[in-house]
Parts: C-alpha cells; structure tokens; sequence
C-alpha cells in the first residue's frame, strides 16, 4: 500500500501552500454618477422662447404683408380729361386760368399737385393768365427720377418754352410753394430775364435736410412700406388728420372729391417707386449761400408766410426776406403750412402788389 504522505489536516487540492494561493480580485468600482446638468436660469429661458416668438411673429406679418400687397397691386387711372405738355424731358400735366392779364406760374412743394392750387387760382385769373404744372414726381406727370431741385428747374423752365413765356411782355410772376421755393429760386438765379418776379410761398427754399429719420430706412423697407402706405392712403381719417394738422380750422373739411385729390396721385402706376426715391432724398432745398445769391438778382421779390406756420421757426419768415433780398414778409392771420387753401384771398393780395411792383419796374 502506498503510504498517504499529505499532512495531517490537509484536504484534497492543497497541494499548492500559501505562498501559491492567488489573491481574490478587487470588487468592480461603482459606477460614477454622472454630474447634473446645469439648468437653464429662468430669464434666458423667457428670452428665448421671446425670440422664438417673434421670429414666428415676423413670419407671420411678412407672409400677410406679401399677400395684402398681392391683393392692392391694382393701380388707379388718373382722371379723365388731363391736359399734358413736353416740358425739357417730362410730360407734364398742367392747368391754365384766365385769358388775360399778367402771368403767374404756380409752383407747387411736395407731395402736392395741380389741385393744390384750385382755391387761390381761380382768384388770380380775375386779373392775370394763371398756370400750374406737376413737377416730376407727384400728381400725374411722368415720373422720371432724379427728384432733385435741378431737375424740377430743368422742367420748370422747359414748362416756361413750351407755354411761350419768357418773351418781352410774357414774363412770368413764379410762385413757389414750400419745396417748390427751392425750384422757382433756381430759376431766377439760372434765367432772370425770363422771370416778372419771385414769390416765396410758405418756404424757405433751403436745404434742411427735412424728412424722415434715416434710422426709417431700416425699417421702412419692402414689402412693410408698401403695406403701411396703402393702408394709411385706404384711411380716411389719416388722410384728414395730416390735411387739418398741415391746414388749419380755416380750410374746407375733405369730401369725397378732395379725399381723392389727395389719395389718387399716390396710386398711379410709378408713384409708390417715385416716393420712396423722394423720401430717401428729403425735402429738395438748395445751400444757404445759393439762396443768398436771389439777393443780388435784380427781380422783384417777396416772401410770404402763415402766421402760424409750424413747419419752420418764427424767425424763418424774417431771415428768408432778409436772405433774398426782399421787402418784409408777409404774415397770414391764423394760417399755416397750405395758405393757399386756408387764406387764398390774402395770397391772392400779395401776388397782386408783386405784379404790381414787377409791372412798374419793367417800365
């Protein structure tokens, strides 16, 4: 028998002693928990669902505002009966009235037409022959840009050959109203010969820089613009509002027909085009120093303003008379921006004593 030599205690499979024995393994590390992400603090979250909003919001209003335009894109006919003439490179539309008599060529600023004039000159044809002309731009002559002083005197004087006045015996009183101060003031100092006298009619003719604020332009882009001024030229009350603001008490209330007179000329074709080119430039003027030269023209010469005339400064009155060389101005009771149609009789007055003065003197 083969002796069992294992040591006493010794069970099966210990063959190996301690010094073999393998150590057990290191229990697996936990599993390491994962750091919590950082929350949103609630006013960036508010900002942003605000800026989600507003995207949405702008996609919205310039979905609709491409559809409205969509919808307006029909364009008013300018009324029937118009009479036009080739004045330098424009059709234009004009008026006459009266036969006889000295002539006055009426002048008007922006955004004004023709009709501007229908008050005042029916009053002056009672003693001259009375002539009106759209510049370029408004009422219903061809739009054709540049719309700047130059080329509103380009037409000016054009206007003047194809009327045939200019010519002994023919020279023409201007009579320029707001803006269109600038353009007759142009034409003196360009053709003074051809002229009776100048009337500054509730302008100053200078350069100001007036019209809206340039951050505007940012705003008042395609298709927003388009939208907004047919809507405010379907208003009436809009229409109204500026009308009264720019007239008075004393000017008639707009009817249906004056509502038009106001409203059309901005929906022909080319107007919408044409104001935006107007609006981006500002109110046409001329430099100060180009004013001053009126001064040593040899034309007779007045300045006329409403009393109340918030458009320029009290002072404005005084130093445009002293700027140009003319007598004292002349000041409306109560009138304001559109004399014209507020006082015609008392600037039918002082077209009167300007003639006046320009027949005596071209004696």
């Amino acid at each position: 028998m083969t002796a069992d030599l294992r040591r006493p205690g010794a069970g099966p499979g210990d063959g190996e002693g301690e010094e073999g024995a393998r150590p057990a393994p290191p229990p697996p590390p936990p599993p390491a928990e994962r750091a919590p992400r950082p929350r949103r603090s609630r006013p960036r979250r508010w900002l942003r669902r605000a800026a989600l909003g507003c995207a949405g919001v702008l996609v919205a209003v310039t979905a609709a505002s491409f559809v409205y335009n969509g919808v307006t894109a029909g364009r008013a006919a300018p009324p029937r009966g118009l009479r036009y003439v080739q004045a330098a490179d424009i059709r234009t539309r004009y008026q006459t009235w009266g036969t006889a008599g000295p002539p006055v060529v009426l002048v008007h600023g922006a955004f004004e037409t023709v009709d501007t004039w229908s008050r005042l000159a029916p009053l002056l044809a009672r003693d001259h022959r009375v002539y009106a002309l759209d510049l370029t731009g408004d009422g219903y002559s061809e739009r054709r840009g540049p719309y700047t002083v130059d080329h509103f005197t380009r037409q000016l004087l054009g206007f003047l050959d194809a009327m045939r006045l200019g010519g002994p015996g023919g020279r023409p009183l201007l009579v320029g109203h707001s803006s269109g101060a600038a353009v007759v003031t142009e034409a003196a100092l360009r053709a003074p010969g051809r002229l009776g006298g100048v009337m500054l009619l509730d302008g100053d003719a200078l350069d100001t820089g007036a019209g809206p604020p340039s951050a505007l332009k940012y705003v008042l882009v395609d298709p927003y613009r388009t939208s907004l001024l047919r809507l405010g030229l379907g208003i009436d009350a809009v229409i109204r509002s500026v009308y009264d603001a720019q007239c008075g008490p004393a000017c008639p209330r707009l009817d249906a027909a004056g509502l038009d007179q106001w409203r059309r000329p901005l929906r022909v074709p080319g107007a919408e085009s044409a104001l935006w080119s107007m609006l981006a430039a500002g109110v046409p003027g001329l430099p100060a120093g180009q004013v001053g030269r009126l001064a040593g023209v040899r034309l007779p010469k007045s300045v006329v303003f409403g009393a109340q005339d918030d458009v320029f400064t009290r002072r404005t009155p005084e130093e445009t008379a002293r700027r140009i060389g003319a007598p004292p101005p002349t000041l409306i009771p109560g009138g304001r921006h559109l004399t014209m149609i507020s006082s015609p009789e008392a600037v039918a007055r002082a077209v009167d004593g300007l003639t006046t003065v320009s027949l005596a003197a071209s004696r």
